[in-house]
């Protein structure tokens, strides 16, 4: 009876052309193990080594300005170089490649790079410590585009509490409808554009929530946390306590490495489920205690110390 439900599920959503290059392909060799490798994407690996080399040297200069520990403070960029090093394993590690195998490896990876990497990199305050890092010239000019009109207003929009809550959740639903999950499974652009859009959309939402200053907004930072927590955990409760198989994808490919498709399933369920779950309500908590221990002059005891002003200009 398990097997007659799940060829139904499978047959259930639309297929997808055969022809299209796959990213975790369906038709390899029957295993017992899971491969070990490690994935070497050029444009993974550039991005990756700019954001790191970027910050690093904005770093250096900054402290060198301003003194070791100001500007930014040295936890801010600890979480940093963790969170970054949460992209690596995300991204270039065998996880990477453990997710065309089995659903919960995928999941991992997903609730990986949002709820843990995306919150750190936020916490690492890389904007400022980025444009450090650029030459003068180039510095002035990326301060000027970003505070034209033509940037800033839009920009104002999207990053608002609630276009954030809104794309977060759209992006998060959206490709875990069959569809769209068995698309990013079969082709490699696809696949990429997913972990792109989950990516940027956590990193703006946990902006609204953990990266904004200004005070008035922890109210509704908080509801938006909540209720991310609320519609992730449903979502995870549906994948964990289906009885049918989502993804057609896996009923082959779990069962190539020894695994039940539908266990698998449920193990990734519970991942978004319960522990990215807590995460959420861990950052809510934190969050309170930040606003309760507020100073009455509006800022944060946990606010970084800004550089003090310069006498005179200093060459970086």
């Amino acid at each position: 009876m398990r097997r007659l439900s799940l060829r139904c599920t499978g047959g259930a959503v639309v297929a997808l052309g055969t022809g299209a290059a796959c990213s975790h392909p369906l038709a390899s060799p029957p295993a017992t193990v899971l491969p070990w490798h490690w994935s070497f994407e050029p444009w993974v690996l550039v991005c990756l080594a700019l954001s790191l080399g970027l910050y690093l040297v904005g770093l250096a200069r900054l402290w060198r300005h301003a003194g070791s520990g100001r500007g930014v403070a040295r936890t801010s960029a600890l979480a940093f170089m963790v969170g970054w090093a949460g992209l690596v394993l995300a991204l270039v590690s065998p996880l990477d490649g453990w997710g065309g195998s089995l659903f919960s490896a995928h999941m991992l990876q997903h609730e990986l790079l949002m709820v843990v990497v995306a919150p750190l990199l936020v916490m690492g305050r890389p904007l400022g410590v980025w444009a450090w890092g650029l030459p003068p010239a180039a510095r002035r000019g990326a301060a000027a585009a970003l505070h034209h009109p033509l940037w800033r207003r839009p920009w104002r929009v999207l990053s608002s509490v609630l276009a954030a809550w809104l794309l977060h959740a759209a992006v998060l639903w959206a490709w875990h409808w069959p569809f769209f999950f068995e698309a990013a499974l079969h082709s490699n652009t696809v696949h990429s554009w997913q972990h792109i859009s989950f990516l940027f959309s956590a990193l703006l939402f946990w902006w609204t929530a953990l990266g904004r200053p200004a005070r008035g907004i922890e109210g509704p930072a908080l509801l938006s946390l909540f209720t991310t927590m609320l519609h992730t955990s449903a979502l995870g409760a549906l994948l964990t306590l289906s009885p049918l198989v989502w993804y057609p994808h896996y009923l082959q490919a779990a069962a190539a490495v020894g695994w039940d498709a539908l266990e698998d399933q449920q193990l990734g369920g519970l991942v978004m489920w319960v522990p990215a779950g807590l995460s959420y309500l861990i950052a809510g908590l934190a969050m309170a205690q930040r606003w309760i221990g507020r100073h009455p002059d509006g800022t944060s005891p946990w606010a970084d110390r800004p550089p003090p002003v310069a006498s005179g200009s200093r060459s970086q």
